[in-house]
């Protein structure tokens, strides 16, 4: 699978995380949201599905996610960090 394929992701809200099934295995972003916050806290891809653009396409529905409910994102977990400093589109998103 490369990133050029879409997964189904979707929002879990009673586990606060945006997950996607692929091949039995289950990664996610969870979240926590607070007024008009919403942190990313962390990133998990397991390592079966790994190197996949998996974490990347999660990343980018949090993000995708965050911006259409007029959320300001904190990035919690060093993924989500990286994969804002590397897409400046969702670099105005992050309170200063």
């Amino acid at each position: 699978m490369s990133t050029e394929n879409k997964l189904h992701i979707t929002n879990n809200e009673t586990a606060r995380r945006f997950e996607v099934e692929v091949d039995g295995e289950v990664g996610f972003v969870t979240y926590e949201i607070r007024d008009n916050i919403i942190a990313l806290t962390s990133t998990h891809v397991p390592p079966a599905i790994e190197g996949r653009g998996i974490g990347s396409q999660l990343a980018q529905y949090s993000m995708e996610y965050a911006r259409d409910h007029g959320y300001k994102v904190v990035p919690m977990c060093s993924f989500i960090a990286h994969y804002i400093s590397q897409h400046p589109e969702y670099q105005d998103m992050v309170p200063a």
